[in-house]
């Protein structure tokens, strides 16, 4: 039964990610791609849609994958499914946290989880990255046509400008409306 199926597997995927939304990206591509829920171009399109909606990013990629699978029930048990491991784990940690709090295994395992989140969400972005600014036909026959390498140059230069924007401490809202709206009018000029 499906339902199930997408219960389970966001149950899993929220139990075993440590780190945020970004630190379970890798586990998603694995599982959803597996399943053949989506292709790794949908997942990039789940990503960018749930990054500009509002609401934590691991509910907001679990609920529209769910949707795409099995409409609103499948989004439904997908979102339950990812949101249901924390809710235990943070019931049982709020529980026991004091009487831990100094304990050297606590204080071990969270230094040996914080590098292990940082290469997770390196490797989201490098797995992310990879489909974003490289076609899927390889550069050689890309950048045969204008038409192909245009919509590169476009997000080379979206992201370089991104870049900046972050660095310069501009508000996040403002580098995402920037984003979509540059998104929206080349996709219009170009026909994509």
């Amino acid at each position: 039964m499906i339902f199930l199926e997408l219960f389970w597997t966001f149950f899993k995927i929220g139990l075993f990610t440590f780190g945020g939304g970004y630190a379970m990206l890798p586990l998603i591509e694995s599982e959803v791609i597996g399943h053949e829920w989506a292709t790794t171009e949908e997942i990039v399109d789940f990503i960018a849609i749930s990054e500009s909606t509002p609401g934590p990013f691991a509910i907001n990629i679990s609920t529209f994958i769910g949707r795409t699978v099995a409409g609103i029930p499948g989004s439904l048990c997908s979102t339950f499914g990812v949101v249901l491991p924390s809710f235990i784990v943070i019931l049982i940690v709020s529980k026991f946290f004091a009487k831990f709090r100094e304990s050297n295994a606590v204080k071990g395992a969270m230094t040996g989880l914080r590098p292990t989140v940082v290469g997770l969400i390196a490797s989201a972005l490098l797995s992310v990255g990879q489909n974003v600014f490289v076609p899927a036909n390889g550069f050689a026959e890309s950048f045969e046509s204008v038409r192909n390498t245009l919509p590169f140059i476009i997000s080379a230069a979206l992201f370089a400008a991104c870049v900046v924007l972050a660095f310069k401490k501009k508000h996040p809202i403002l580098i995402i409306c920037l984003s979509a709206t540059v998104g929206i009018v080349t996709g219009y000029a170009l026909g994509l």
